[in-house]
């Protein structure tokens, strides 16, 4: 495992500014790897050892290499992750126009971001848009990135709130409303006839006419890419690196090991909307993995038989212990960065670890030989869950929730460590290879 991994991962990190691109940059790795697309709607004809793929909503991913026994007699291994993350979503009929021509964007907050992280920064917009066709029942779907700073969501000056240092609550509405430039009254009418800026923007991005563009999902994103930090280079730093580092891990493992021969079908899963519940058709509180699952090769009892067969690994990253903040963490679990990939323990079943399950991802650790941690929150500290447990309401599988010690949670520049990247990709590659 070398520093080229952490290169491919950057790469990934930058290409994937929203949910959209991350399912579309793997989709295209997984098929340049010789995956075979599978479409929900069509009959699937599996063979033993082949390799496929399938998505849902273009947001969740699912892909797997069937094993060289039936899935009721050999079970699954199981990679699961989420591919969104914290941002501003832009509303409809957007634009908002001030004094002298100044237009800002009306955004909605997505998930449970670190709002003062997006002050001041070049930022740009990416997402799907629908365009018209002839059949209303299926718009034609377009992926777009302007990559180019486009907005930015100016802080008030320290002289007008003195006491921003001692505490600054912030509204989404009011204070977190980015702003695009400002344009004459001609320009501004202009803009209007081509349905706003938003509109016109992605009009000319796509290069499509701003009358087919039906609907959009558009997300705001940092520009600045990812990149190396520390004095040894030992931390790495990015928008979205929870939960695509473990999404790009899990992939990375999967290809690695996909010439591996095994008698158990290894799955990776990337859902979305883990930041907002999981509770979409394309999350993990939805049947759509276990559809994913029956169709395999698991219909009925078999399902059953598999499942009992299975194990998976609910990856998603872990708090890593802040030299500034001893007091918010559990004195004797508090894992930090550079110690290895962390196992999420909660007495209140907020992760699906248990004691078994903890025992048999310890042991993967030691195989692959890569050191490993443990995660419990400070005892009066409640913490938040992932998808493991989410999973497990729709099947009943024995799995361990883990992920690496990050710094920054849900800003909007996250940061973690080189090694424990490279690590977890020895123990998922360990994991499929087994």
């Amino acid at each position: 495992m070398s520093k080229d991994n952490i290169k491919r991962l950057l790469d990934w990190l930058d290409a994937s500014p929203s949910c959209f691109q991350a399912v579309d940059t793997i989709s295209r790795e997984l098929e340049n790897a010789g995956f075979v697309r599978l479409n929900e709607e069509e009959s699937w004809q599996l063979t033993p050892g082949g390799k496929y793929y399938t998505t849902k909503n273009s947001s969740a991913i699912a892909a797997f290499i069937c094993g060289t026994a039936s899935p009721a007699e050999a079970g699954f291994r199981i990679i699961t992750s989420h591919s969104d993350s914290p941002c501003f979503k832009i509303k409809p009929n957007a634009e908002i126009i001030g004094d002298g021509g100044v237009v800002s964007l009306n955004v909605e907050k997505y998930g449970g971001g670190i709002l003062y992280t997006w002050f001041d920064r070049p930022l740009s917009v990416a997402g799907r848009v629908m365009l018209r066709t002839a059949d209303p029942f299926a718009p034609e779907e377009r992926l777009v990135d302007v990559k180019r700073p486009v907005a930015t969501i100016p802080h008030i000056a320290f002289h007008f709130n003195r006491a921003v240092n001692e505490g600054n609550p912030l509204s989404v509405q009011k204070d977190m409303k980015p702003v695009v430039g400002y344009f004459s009254d001609a320009e501004l009418e202009e803009m209007k006839r081509h349905g706003g800026f938003v509109k016109s923007l992605i009009a000319d991005e796509l290069c499509v006419d701003h009358s087919d563009i039906l609907d959009y999902e558009l997300c705001l994103y940092p520009c600045e890419k990812a990149g190396i930090v520390g004095a040894a280079g030992e931390y790495f730093q990015s928008g979205r690196i929870d939960d695509l580092s473990m999404a790009f891990a899990s992939l990375e493992a999967l290809l690695g090991m996909k010439d591996a021969v095994t008698e158990c079908t290894r799955i990776m899963g990337v859902f979305d909307n883990e930041e907002t519940g999981s509770g979409t058709k394309q999350g993990a509180h939805s049947p759509w993995f276990r559809s994913v699952m029956e169709r395999i090769g698991a219909p009925g009892e078999e399902l059953h038989r598999a499942v009992a067969r299975s194990f998976m690994i609910s990856a998603d990253d872990a708090h890593a212990w802040h030299p500034n903040y001893n007091e918010k963490y559990d004195p004797t679990n508090h894992p930090v960065i550079g110690g290895g990939p962390v196992i999420k323990i909660n007495a209140n079943c907020k992760y699906m670890t248990d004691a078994q399950s903890a025992a048999v991802f310890r042991r993967l650790c030691e195989e692959a030989g890569v050191k490993c941690q443990s995660f419990v929150n400070h005892s009066d500290v409640a913490g938040g869950s992932t998808l493991g447990n989410i999973l497990t309401g729709q099947l009943p599988l024995r799995g361990v929730d883990m992920g690496c010690a990050i710094w920054a949670m849900h800003s909007a520049r996250e940061t973690a460590g080189v090694s424990d990247h490279l690590d977890t990709v020895k123990v998922f590659s360990r994991f499929y290879g087994a």
